[in-house]
């Protein structure tokens, strides 16, 4: 099992995203957004195709905006081709504001993204630990999850959805005490809307999620670690052993 995971122009978190690959499994590269144009057949080696958090290109545009604008240019028909595979794709927090921007999640057929992810509600940088909930347990990402304790770090993080998209999309929400947050702050850091955290494509094999999994890998990670000393995995261990166990 391999793992590309991207790295270039302020994306920061890939180091974290590939050790928590390789924890449980997999061997992986990290490669620059440039050499993957220059030679973007190097998808065919790999069976996950990771996009880190981070800042791409400063924000500058708006989050994410600029990097999928490039990729868009340069490899968008070749994303395309990976995820028509029986493969896997995640975007974290800057990735996933990257895979929103390219409209890959929800699919269009325009290029136009139908699904925006704008300015937190506070209008601050919202960096805390969050519950969330599992709503599309068919996805490989999701699947035997119930709920996850994770950590969220951004500024745009506000899913707006149009009224009529299929709630099968949904991947992750949001909760408060096990129950939905229904906006309410700081339990939805960000006054997204449906309380939603992530957002799967149709078929669940590409997952944009805000929460941060490569954070919550260890259990000495969680704030309150001293509760249970012996636990050796936080909850974000969840999402990569399932990736793994996909390929089994």
């Amino acid at each position: 099992m391999r793992v590309i995971v991207l790295s270039g122009y302020g994306i920061n978190c890939e180091d974290e995203t590939l050790h928590a690959f390789e924890v449980v499994g997999f061997r992986g590269s990290i490669v620059h957004i440039n050499d993957l144009i220059l030679n973007p057949k190097q998808l065919d080696n790999y069976q996950v195709f990771a996009i880190p958090g981070g800042f791409s290109f400063g924000d500058d545009t708006g989050s994410g905006n600029a990097m999928a604008k490039k990729i868009m240019i340069n490899l968008y028909d070749q994303l395309l081709n990976f995820i028509s595979k029986d493969k896997l794709m995640i975007g974290i927090c800057n990735g996933c504001q990257i895979l929103i921007n390219l409209g890959i999640i929800p699919e269009t057929s325009t290029k136009e993204p139908e699904v925006a992810l704008i300015e937190n509600n506070t209008g601050n940088y919202e960096c805390r630990w969050v519950d969330v909930k599992v709503t599309n347990k068919s996805s490989p990402w999701l699947s035997n999850i119930t709920t996850l304790h994770l950590p969220v770090a951004h500024q745009e993080g506000k899913f707006m959805i149009p009224n009529n998209i299929n709630n099968n999309y949904i991947g992750l929400q949001y909760i408060n005490n096990k129950r939905l947050a229904k906006g309410k702050f700081p339990y939805n850091p960000n006054g997204s809307q449906n309380d939603i955290a992530a957002l799967t494509n149709k078929y669940g094999n590409v997952l944009a999620m805000m929460p941060h999994p490569e954070r919550a890998l260890y259990h000495y990670h969680v704030p309150n670690w001293q509760n249970d000393i012996f636990k050796k995995y936080g909850d974000g261990y969840k999402i990569f052993v399932n990736a793994k166990n996909y390929f089994k």
